[in-house]
């Protein structure tokens, strides 16, 4: 019985539900964060260079944009607070920090143009065909080598970004890296971690390509087993 002048209690299964919380997390506002950072960083490396020596302000906001990849996993991980959005945005903020270092390495010189056409090619394939499968309703996981792949590279950024540490390969390192690599120059250290990073890239994009394959195939076959099952029992209604 409802009391004159008193409004009736409200169901809780009619009241509104609120999804913010599954966008406004903590990892989430940790990704966004570093989403942020990248054009901060980028106009450090090119636009605030310092004239000689190393590039400090830019070395500490990259290192720091990248560092940060696993602090927001973990958070998401440990509290339970994995979301689609956040696995959507969280390796995409991977892919646009490697090609703003790219871009602007290559800015300053300090790596090659094929390299950066390879490098940010390949990411733009693999966006290509993760946007593919996700109108599937499919989505390919990180896998390992990716993660290792991204790891290696970011590695590299950061030494060819800082200038240091230099090395020297000497030519008694082996001929055949001499065809690709500057044997007997004093280059950064991660002038040789990029180059690792590249050839993992090419074997990482081999690796998500084939995955993507099959799994797109399981998602056609799928849907045809749908439409066929329909039309089944449409015939027989």
């Amino acid at each position: 019985m409802v009391t004159p002048g008193r409004r009736a209690p409200v169901a809780s299964q009619d009241l509104p539900v609120s999804h913010s919380g599954d966008v406004f997390t903590v990892p989430n506002v940790i990704t966004v964060t570093r989403l942020a950072l990248v054009p901060v960083f980028y106009w450090f490396l090119v636009y605030a260079a310092p004239a000689s020596g190393r590039n400090d302000v830019a070395f500490v906001l990259f290192t720091l944009t990248a560092a940060t990849d696993w602090l927001d996993g973990l958070i998401a991980r440990r509290t339970g607070r994995v979301t689609a959005i956040g696995k959507v945005i969280d390796p995409l903020v991977d892919r646009v920090l490697i090609a703003s270092a790219l871009i602007g390495l290559y800015v300053v010189g300090r790596v090659s143009l094929p390299l950066l056409v390879v490098l940010v090619g390949r990411d733009v394939y693999l966006l290509y065909g993760a946007w593919v499968l996700e109108r599937q309703g499919r989505r390919v996981p990180v896998t390992v080598l990716g993660k290792v792949t991204t790891a290696v590279l970011l590695t590299g950024f950061a030494s060819l970004i800082w200038g240091f540490p230099l090395i020297s390969l000497g030519a008694a390192t082996g001929w055949p890296l001499a065809a690709v690599l500057p044997i007997g120059a004093v280059r950064p250290l991660g002038t040789y971690i990029v180059y690792a990073g590249f050839l993992l890239s090419l074997s990482a994009a081999v690796q998500y390509t084939v995955i993507a394959r099959r799994v797109y195939a399981e998602a056609v076959a799928e849907s045809r087993r749908t439409a066929g099952t329909g039309a089944h029992d449409g015939r027989h209604a």
